[in-house]
């Protein structure tokens, strides 16, 4: 008399389930902490080579990524240079940032009435706004000198007069705070008018 294979092929069906969830769950995880990790931008700081409510990809390959749940970072393939986006922390605050790097480890940082001087040259910032005009805005405009230390990183938001950056919160220790280089906008949303801006998406992030 034949035995009844139901309950079992329903049980291994189970398990199947159960281990290609499991192994997308590691894989997603394993992605996101070595290759690439979404992000998305909350304010104007970066404005308007970043949108409120953009979406984009973050290489965190090319730094080397951080061994999770540690404070060891892979080889990469090169260091954060000046002109990069980088997605970072400032020592001892939880949220992330994304800003542009300015200037790296032994450079020195000026500004005067907002042009950027690195090593005592001028920097071309096509990028740059300045929402207040040619009205004089404080530390925005005026900072400095300072020699970044080694090992740092100078980050700056292309919103100048509307971005808490290292003019307020100090250089960046690059190996144990950033996350990666922001790589392009895979969405993008206007919350003001409830609407995607198609535009936007896949834009190379420079």
């Amino acid at each position: 008399m034949a035995k009844k294979k139901g309950p079992a092929k329903k049980k291994s069906a189970l398990r199947e389930t159960f281990d290609v969830v499991l192994w997308a769950v590691i894989m997603a995880f394993l992605a996101r902490s070595f290759l690439i990790q979404a992000f998305h931008i909350p304010s104007g700081s970066m404005e308007d080579t970043l949108l409120v409510g953009d979406f984009l990809f973050v290489n965190k390959l090319l730094y080397g990524p951080k061994i999770p749940f540690t404070s060891v970072r892979l080889p990469g393939f090169r260091d954060p240079k000046p002109g990069d986006i980088i997605v970072f922390k400032f020592p001892d605050q939880k949220d992330d940032f994304i800003k542009r790097c300015v200037a790296v480890g032994g450079q020195e940082v000026s500004i005067h009435d907002g042009v950027v001087y690195v090593d005592g040259e001028a920097r071309e910032e096509p990028y740059t706004k300045y929402i207040y005009g040619d009205r004089p805005h404080g530390a925005a405009r005026n900072f400095g000198p300072i020699t970044v230390p080694e090992g740092h990183l100078f980050m700056m938001g292309d919103n100048r007069d509307n971005s808490n950056d290292s003019r307020v919160m100090g250089t960046v220790p690059w190996r144990d705070n950033v996350q990666g280089k922001a790589i392009f906008i895979y969405w993008s949303w206007n919350g003001e008018k409830k609407y995607p801006r198609f535009d936007r998406i896949g834009d190379i992030v420079r």
